[in-house]
């Protein structure tokens, strides 16, 4: 059984007992999260579509941890005009276990 969800605005192919980094949800590590925006669900070749989302279709899912990305430098100059400008981003995520999707 696969399905496809989408979380802060993107869409991600999941099944039971795959590792899904997404972005920040806000929760504490080791809840649970019932993830509601179901958009397809594939049950051994048989497929239900949603227009956009399929009701009462749910991917419950586990919170393991609150990371960090590798850190992103960016630099602008421009010549001659003493202006230089540097910055760096760290986005955060969370790592979710997908524990079992209900169609």
């Amino acid at each position: 059984m696969l399905a496809v969800i989408e979380v802060g605005g993107k869409q991600y192919r999941v099944a039971p007992k795959d590792i899904l980094y997404v972005d920040l949800l806000g929760q504490k590590e080791g809840s649970e999260v019932e993830l509601k925006e179901v958009l397809l669900i594939d049950d051994k070749g048989s497929v239900k579509i949603g227009k956009p989302f399929i009701e009462n279709a749910s991917v419950k899912a586990k919170v393991l941890s609150e990371e960090k990305a590798p850190k992103i430098n960016g630099f602008k100059y421009k010549k001659r005009k003493n202006y230089r400008l540097r910055w760096g981003h760290r986005q955060r995520y969370n790592k979710l276990e997908i524990l079992s999707i209900n169609a």
